[in-house]
């Protein structure tokens, strides 16, 4: 039987929720958000989304044209359909939010994390169609990653495999949030390239045109724009950045010889300003055996559906 037009994707946020109606050709046809923050409430909180939802399931014609939904949630567990102790939303311990909305929308639901729900989405619709290996890492506030091995996402024993993100990279480094030091996340995020740009400029007298912005004021969008203008700390602190991650792309190739390693998120939109570091570390220091073999690859679905995206794909692994 041929499956129904459309899936739904969410993407869960700590901020927004946005949902989004997809074809099987990848059309976002319908949107619609809510907001996350205020919903201390669980149950209200997936009552005021199956609202928000209704209007745009009618314009496709219905909730029988909708064949399963999927989301992307950060500390999502792709085996138990739950959210589990996710520090930065508004619910505590674990959440089985993909029952709930499968008891009120009568479909099926699946999530996972929001990097997976990333991988998933490039491997169905981006840069990795017809890849069976490759790393996706998401660099955001955060670091992420999706591990897809012989065409499936790497899960593990938990549904938590793939957290390269706190991967250490310098022991007794910079404090994490998940409570460890020196993880890749404090480093190599957008909130990781701030924090190097903050302790350059309290550490030293180098001219730049970031001592013009408050120091707790920083972002990396700044440091960016700084570098796009030539400043010299600023690209100091992208070629550190890159260094890092490319050192750390070069260890994770040991485990799964990937085809690609491709980013996500607004950090690549710095551009060759981090991508060309990444690259020279990475072949600097990658195993010979897998030198010149992977390649390091820019997500085709940034913007402001590619969550979306991403978690909708989930929807259509359902049989």
């Amino acid at each position: 039987m041929d499956k129904k037009p459309y899936v739904i994707g969410l993407d869960l946020g700590g901020t927004n929720s946005v949902f989004g109606i997809v074809d099987q050709n990848a059309n976002v046809v319908a949107t619609t958000s809510i907001k996350t923050q205020g919903h201390g409430d669980i149950n209200q909180y997936v009552d005021d989304c199956v609202d928000a939802l209704h209007g745009i399931i009618d314009e496709v014609g219905g909730i029988e044209k909708i064949h399963a939904m999927g989301i992307g949630a950060p500390n999502g567990n792709y085996y138990s359909g739950s959210i589990e102790f996710a520090p930065n939303l508004p619910w505590k311990g674990q959440i089985p939010l993909a029952q709930m909305f499968h008891e009120r929308l009568g479909i099926p639901v699946r999530l996972t994390n929001d990097a997976n729900a990333a991988a998933i989405g490039e491997m169905q619709y981006g840069a990795a169609k017809g890849m069976q290996n490759f790393i996706m890492i998401t660099l955001g506030t955060g670091v992420g990653s999706g591990i897809v091995v012989n065409g499936q996402v790497v899960y593990g024993c938990d549904g938590f495999a793939g957290e390269l993100g706190h991967v250490i990279v310098e022991r007794g480094g910079r404090q994490c949030g998940c409570g460890r030091k020196g993880c890749l996340e404090t480093y190599c995020s957008a909130t990781g390239v701030a924090r190097t740009a903050r302790e350059i400029i309290e550490k030293t007298t180098q001219k730049t045109l970031l001592r013009e912005i408050p120091l707790d004021k920083i972002e990396s969008k700044d440091v960016a724009i700084a570098a796009g203008k030539g400043d010299e700390v600023a690209k100091q602190i992208f070629e550190e950045t890159g260094r890092i991650l490319g050192e750390a792309c070069a260890d994770f190739a040991a485990f799964s010889s990937p085809e690609a390693f491709i980013f996500f998120g607004g950090l690549t939109k710095a551009g060759d300003l981090i991508m060309d570091p990444i690259k020279r570390a990475y072949d600097a220091n990658v195993l010979r055996i897998f030198r010149g073999k992977a390649k390091m690859l820019v997500s085709e679905l940034d913007g402001a559906a590619a969550a979306v995206l991403g978690a909708s794909a989930l929807g259509w692994e359902v049989k």
